[in-house]
C-alpha cells in the first residue's frame, strides 16, 4: 500500500501536486490574458490607462511564472 507522501500518478490515479500546481499557474496566467482582453477596450483610449493594462498583466504572469519556478526546485 502506498504511503500519504506518494502522489496518484505514482500509483496510477489522478495529478500530482505538482501537476496540479502547474495547471493552477498556466489558468489563472490564461484569466489574466481574458480580463486584459475584456479591458482593453475602454483602456486602449487612453495610453497610460493602456500602459497600467499592460504592465499589470505582466507583472501578475511573471509572479505567476516565478512562483512556479519556486516551487519546481522544491
Amino acid at each position: 500500500m502506498p504511503s500519504g507522501d506518494q502522489s496518484k500518478t505514482e500509483t496510477g490515479g489522478a495529478l500530482s501536486p505538482s501537476a496540479i500546481k502547474t495547471l493552477g499557474y498556466l489558468i489563472s496566467s490564461v484569466s489574466v490574458a481574458l480580463l486584459g482582453l475584456v479591458s482593453w477596450k475602454m483602456a486602449s483610449k487612453d495610453p497610460l490607462m493602456s500602459g497600467c493594462l499592460i504592465a499589470g498583466m505582466l507583472t501578475s504572469v511573471i509572479g505567476m511564472l516565478l512562483r512556479w519556478i519556486s516551487h519546481q526546485r522544491e
